[in-house]
């Protein structure tokens, strides 16, 4: 029997594949297998979308689909078939590449990925490289900054529902990031209007694609009534000290 490889988790950024970090772009260079997580059946993967610029041309690419459901059942059940899958490829021998949009760590679907592969196979090899979050490529195209002086940085998914996460958050004085935003817009931008906080709140759609949309005057979104889609997120700095 081969010795078993090992599957790598990539943080490969938002989305510019520029912005992908030199150690996932070695692995993907080398990597044998990708598996690619999907929403839906033929939906294309950003995750693939933009980690292909650096593939080798050996790499046999397999798409999973991991839907974006609340059924937590079936969500399982699709990761367990994603983990037997990934560790067939594992248990010949062979290194996989699992890219996921941002930090692997930071509400990824690799977090579930690898659980279910360490249920499956406690002694398999697993590990995470780190990459540029969302928020992080937000707060460089709109010039806003995260974290300053002592004060703390709250990440809320705004998939929670629950408008006192945000209003908690903004409580703390320090730098609020939303993430998800999708369909919630509406509802968030009241409350950030009814905070008294919109008019230094900034928000990105599909930071580093080439559909990205930056909006820096959140009161006329608000004002025009505007959606947005899942991919955007919203940073409200602390407020200046005078």
């Amino acid at each position: 029997m081969p010795e078993p490889g090992t599957l790598h988790c990539l943080g490969i950024g938002p989305g510019d594949p520029d912005l992908v970090t030199v150690k996932a772009v070695k692995l993907l260079g080398t990597a044998r297998h990708v598996v690619a997580p999907t929403a839906r059946i033929k939906s294309e993967s950003l995750a693939l979308a933009i980690a292909a610029p650096h593939l080798g041309a050996h790499t046999q690419i397999h798409e999973r689909v991991f839907p974006m459901t609340a059924d937590r059942a079936e969500m399982t059940a699709r990761w367990d078939e994603s983990a037997a899958f990934i560790d067939g490829l594992l248990l010949a021998g062979d290194d996989v590449c699992f890219p996921t949009l941002g930090d692997p760590l930071l509400y990824s679907t690799a977090l579930y990925l690898a659980r279910a592969l360490r249920r499956r196979r406690p002694d398999a090899r697993i590990t995470f490289v780190p990459g540029v979050t969302a928020f992080s490529a937000v707060a460089a195209l709109t010039q806003v900054p995260v974290g300053e002086a002592k004060r703390p940085v709250t990440i809320v998914p705004t998939a929670d529902d629950d408008p006192d996460t945000i209003r908690r958050a903004l409580a703390t004085g320090g730098a609020v990031v939303l993430m998800k935003i999708g369909k919630r817009l509406g509802a968030i931008l009241d409350l950030l209007a009814e905070a008294g906080v919109i008019g230094r709140a900034v928000m990105v759609s599909r930071a580093g694609r080439p559909e990205q949309q930056v909006f820096t005057d959140l009161a006329q979104l608000h004002r025009d009534g505007a959606d947005t889609e899942y991919l955007a997120v919203i940073i409200i700095p602390a407020q200046e000290e005078t």
